[in-house]
């Protein structure tokens, strides 16, 4: 799963490179407030890639989906089932859409939190996809079985995209069917002596 990830100034320098709609002041003026690093946890607004037509934009949304039943909110998918899965189907058919971060964290069985990064510090792109709610668009993160750089620590992780996937993953979906099978590239996973519990 993944339960919280952080932005970083760079990855959204790199979102702003993508993107290829006009800004508005209101992005313009929000950019400007995540100059830091900040962490989003979800039912959180963050910014996100999708197409619009083969134009690629940059927007906000929030983190989750409200659950059926009114409590809580799906914040994950896994991507072997959602294809098929009622509650995401038509969002990942027709409403994929990638999440910037500079990294994302997961917490071990002992609740010590592990940062996963790339070992250059470049922006990671997290597989999404979306829907539409009365009060905005919310999107969900894509999971799948951990690789080798992350199993230690838990057993699912982000779908991981690469730069040169993320066109084929927002508008070809037999594409993003095969990218949905991948095995994600190996990250960079650090931890601090100070524990720090998932519901803190």
């Amino acid at each position: 799963m993944c339960g919280r990830y952080y932005i970083t100034p760079a990855a959204l320098r790199e979102a702003a490179e993508l993107a290829e709609g006009p800004e508005t002041e209101k992005d313009t003026a929000q950019r400007d407030k995540d100059t830091a690093q900040r962490d989003v946890c979800p039912g959180e607004s963050a910014p996100v890639l999708l197409a619009r037509g083969l134009r690629t934009e940059s927007v906000r949304m929030t983190w989750g989906f409200p659950r059926q039943e009114g409590k809580g909110l799906l914040i994950n998918a896994r991507a072997e089932t959602a294809w098929e899965k009622p509650t995401f189907r038509d969002s990942i058919h027709s409403r994929r859409c990638v999440i910037l971060a500079g990294g994302f964290y997961e917490w071990n069985r002992e609740k010590e939190k592990y940062t996963f990064r790339r070992a250059d510090g470049t922006a990671v792109f997290l597989a999404g996809c979306y829907n539409r709610y009365r009060d905005g668009d919310r999107f969900v993160i894509l999971t799948v079985p951990a690789n080798a750089s992350v199993a230690a620590v838990h057993d699912r992780m982000p779908l991981i995209l690469e730069a040169e996937e993320l066109e084929d993953w927002l508008l070809d979906t037999g594409a993003a069917k095969k990218i949905t099978e991948k095995i994600p590239a190996a990250l960079k996973g650090e931890t601090e002596y100070a524990q720090m519990s998932l519901f803190e």
